[in-house]
């Protein structure tokens, strides 16, 4: 699988089109989230869209920002519901950690978790901290990689 990374300005509107659809319906309509699925952080002049689209579907993507001060950030991580089970996942959460290592190498990397992948993103080396908390009605857990030494 081949991913692309670019800036939002670099997105031509066939792509756009297709990252939109497919986080619609992953995160609105296949997790029954009704809520602004769109963000600031989607046009902010630094963030990176890591994506992998095949035969005009997409297969998998998340987008990596700068989040604050102290971390980047990796958010809307989704693989396509037709290639789940064959291995995306921990391909695109690699390029994502490889990506805020690039572009904000000062920073720890945060990612709000969905509780059932704990362990998933504990096999990259992220730990647990605070509490558990409901978004959108689904129980979350933040989450930190410390790459600043």
């Amino acid at each position: 699988m081949q991913f692309k990374c670019e800036k939002f300005d670099a997105l031509d509107a066939y792509t756009l089109f297709t990252i939109m659809r497919g986080r619609v319906d992953v995160f609105v309509v296949e997790q029954a989230c009704p809520y602004p699925e769109l963000d600031d952080y989607d046009i902010a002049p630094t963030t990176q869209h890591i994506y992998a689209i095949d035969d005009n579907q997409l297969l998998s993507y998340a987008r990596c920002y700068k989040k604050n001060a102290q971390y980047s950030a990796i958010g809307r991580v989704l693989v396509g519901e037709t290639v789940r089970g064959k291995g995306y996942a921990t391909k695109l959460v690699t390029a994502a950690i490889s990506c805020c290592k690039a572009q904000w190498s000062e920073c720890d990397i945060y990612i709000g978790a969905q509780i059932y992948l704990l362990d998933f993103y504990r096999s990259f080396g992220f730990e647990s901290v605070g509490k558990e908390y409901l978004e959108d009605g689904i129980p979350h857990q933040d989450m930190i990689l410390k790459v600043v030494k």
